[in-house]
């Protein structure tokens, strides 16, 4: 039970952040950062705001 209200919190901040509504295209950095946005759960509310950064190797020609 814990752990979904730790999840339902992280959802709520991800959600005012805009996450699930911005209109721009999804890429690997915005996917990673709504999920650890939602990990991250309450501790959105103290301070963290995750960031997350992912470069995807390119196939070879």
């Amino acid at each position: 039970m814990l752990l979904l209200v730790w999840l339902v919190i992280g959802a709520v901040a991800a959600g005012q952040r805009g996450y699930f509504s911005d209109g721009s295209e999804a890429s690997c950095a915005t996917a990673v950062t709504v999920v650890v946005t939602v990990l991250a759960g309450p501790l959105n509310y103290v301070g963290v705001n995750p960031q997350v950064d992912c470069d995807l190797p390119q196939p070879s020609q």
